[in-house]
């Protein structure tokens, strides 16, 4: 297996959200947070950049940016799916050979994690590749809401992950990562794992990369040195502006 040469970006989005209403068109410096992470993807030049949309409303304003949005089904029940629906609907002749799964909510993500996810796949071994940090705050050690990753790095900027957990893993002295939800995948590895039944470690941790591990494939863990901000909720909102108020 070749390293992938034709890949594409691909960023799902969708309105529904509890804590923040309508969260993907939220105001941010006059553009919507969904045009603001589509605009770090641009940035990273790794191949065109598609935003899987729920909704219209979302799709009308990446094309008012000038972007590319491929309407998806909005009861999909995970961003792997909307990603492989729109995909589907985008590359149906699978020209395409890896993809970048940006998360909609990262408007201050940098160009440079962005690419930093797809390198790992220049090891044919691998299948999917993801990102973490290393934790520097201690009440995120015992967060549950704080993701694990479980990886071997020693003196390496690359690794492969082992487990994800909301648990304190692993045990003993030494660093803890965070894991940070974007990912590469080769397209027949996308292909397989939304086509496979939810994984019981993945239904027990809630964490749907589990399916991938508990079926045999490979993800690599690239670190990368802090974690972006990921927007949940009106304070995070109002953070995010002033992180990229300073970048201007």
């Amino acid at each position: 297996m070749s390293a992938p040469r034709n890949p594409v970006v691909v960023i799902p989005a969708r309105m529904a959200s509890t804590r923040l209403p309508n969260k993907p068109l939220a105001e941010i410096h006059g553009e919507a947070m969904i045009v603001h992470v589509w605009r770090r993807a641009v940035e990273a030049e790794i191949g065109p950049v598609i935003v899987a949309c729920a909704e219209q409303e979302i799709a009308d304003a990446i094309t008012h940016a000038g972007g590319i949005a491929v309407l998806t089904d909005p009861d999909l029940p995970s961003g792997s799916d909307r990603v492989h629906q729109a995909l589907g609907s985008f590359d149906p002749l699978k020209k395409h050979d890896a993809v970048v799964n940006v998360q909609g909510d990262l408007p201050t993500i940098s160009a440079d994690d962005i690419r930093a996810v797809f390198n790992p796949l220049s090891d044919p071994a691998v299948d999917i590749a993801t990102l973490a940090a290393v934790i520097r705050r201690d009440e995120e050690r015992n967060n549950p809401n704080v993701v694990k990753a479980v990886a071997a790095f020693g003196n390496l900027r690359v690794a492969r992950a082992l487990y994800f957990t909301r648990a304190t893993a692993p045990h003993g002295d030494g660093p803890l990562y965070h894991h940070i939800g974007l990912y590469t995948y080769r397209r027949a590895a996308l292909d397989r794992f939304v086509s496979l039944p939810p994984a019981e470690l993945e239904m027990r941790e809630r964490l749907e990369q589990l399916r991938a591990l508990e079926n045999g494939m490979v993800i690599a863990v690239a670190l990368v040195d802090g974690v972006p901000l990921g927007v949940d909720t009106p304070e995070d909102l109002e953070r995010a502006r002033e992180i990229l108020a300073k970048r201007t």
